[in-house]
């Protein structure tokens, strides 16, 4: 039973945990999507979601707070600027995760943790590319 339990500790030191729930909540940051696995998932997701909430409100304070926790500079700009304003007016839940099945290599529980509003970008390049070709 799960009862009393915090947190998944990830089979993982203090030290060693704390960096790979950093790193990635960077790289859902800059990506904006990530393949994982569920547990380890579910442990970033509950990181960067405070991480958002407390992006929503551009302060001094704030930006000290994010910074702590997270390791580029860059990431947090783009957080404070570019994510955070996306998720204005949604109350939570600013990340969704997409079950991908089993690996095969040791039948881990795969899936894909994203924010709610990440497009994806593959081709529209092409048929822009393809429809100014047309035209001339």
């Amino acid at each position: 039973m799960k009862h009393k339990r915090g947190f998944n500790p990830l089979e993982r030191m203090a030290a060693h945990r704390k960096a790979l729930i950093r790193n990635m909540a960077g790289s859902l940051f800059r990506y904006g999507r990530i393949k994982t696995t569920k547990a380890k998932a579910l442990e970033v997701r509950r990181r960067a979601e405070k991480l958002i909430t407390r992006a929503k409100v551009d302060s001094v304070h704030n930006r000290r707070l994010v910074s702590a926790r997270l390791y580029d500079e860059g990431i947090v700009a783009k957080l404070f600027t570019d994510i955070a304003p996306r998720m204005k007016d949604r109350p939570g839940g600013y990340t969704r995760i997409i079950k991908l099945g089993a690996r095969s290599g040791d039948a881990a529980e795969m899936v894909i943790l994203e924010l709610v509003d990440f497009v994806l970008n593959s081709g529209d390049k092409d048929e822009k590319d393809k429809k100014t070709k047309k035209e001339s």
